[in-house]
């Protein structure tokens, strides 16, 4: 961080925050953070993109050793997103190289339209995420993206969350429902709604970092998180 934009930033989240967030920007006794945010066609802009901001901003603003890629299964390809937004998606899905996979939802309300229904039905995406879940990476579900992960078999006689309007499915296929914005079991992490995801960012900057890097992350975004995570014992 430059010696002005310490000042400014300062400015806003205070001197002692910075200075904990910045002698905290290394992982609690681990190496760099390195977060994938799957995509698909019909993801929901604000799933994806929110963690993505959170996770960054910790970055650039609070020298947190994080990289983070937004990847796809398929080829390197153009996504269209849930709201008509287009990504160039760079790099494809490899979780051996992640430490954090984020599984945004998207398009749950018109199961004719590309998103959630169309990849759990495709099933690629839970095979994947199913291989993935050995325990050595978080998976962390958005919104409806926590039914893929339920498609795989993650959710199944676990705690978990997701938006409102899936709860009812999500109980039918074996999950646990908290009633928290946040459900953190250890390798799997699940978000409520949408905006949710920058509440599910901000709790893994808090865990594999520090407080005080959650706190000036939420400075900087202009976002308070909202509610108790809820923590297995």
């Amino acid at each position: 961080m430059g010696a002005a934009t310490a000042v400014a930033v300062a400015s806003l989240v205070g001197p002692a925050t910075v200075a904990g967030a910045v002698a905290s920007g290394q992982r609690r006794g681990k190496g760099t953070l390195r977060v994938q945010i799957l995509m698909y066609d019909g993801v929901e802009e604000l799933d994806s993109i929110g963690p993505a901001e959170a996770f960054d901003i910790a970055r650039v603003y609070f020298d947190a050793n994080i990289a983070v890629d937004y990847v796809t299964l398929d080829e390197p390809r153009i996504i269209t997103m849930n709201r008509g937004a287009k990504m160039a998606v760079e790099k494809r899905w490899d979780p051996r190289r992640a430490d954090v996979v984020i599984v945004p939802g998207g398009g749950w309300r018109d199961p004719s339209l590309p998103g959630t229904h169309e990849e759990i039905a495709r099933g690629a995406i839970p095979r994947e995420l199913a291989a993935a879940a050995d325990g050595s990476r978080i998976i962390g579900g958005v919104c409806v993206g926590v039914m893929l992960m339920s498609a795989a078999g993650l959710t199944r006689n676990r705690p978990c969350t997701t938006h409102p309007l899936a709860q009812d499915r999500l109980i039918e296929e074996g999950g646990v429902i908290k009633t928290s914005r946040v459900v953190d079991d250890g390798d799997v992490i699940t978000a409520g709604g949408v905006s949710s995801g920058l509440d599910e960012a901000l709790w893994i900057l808090e865990r594999e970092f520090s407080p005080d890097m959650a706190v000036g992350t939420e400075r900087i975004l202009q976002y308070e998180r909202r509610g108790t995570v809820w923590r297995a014992a």
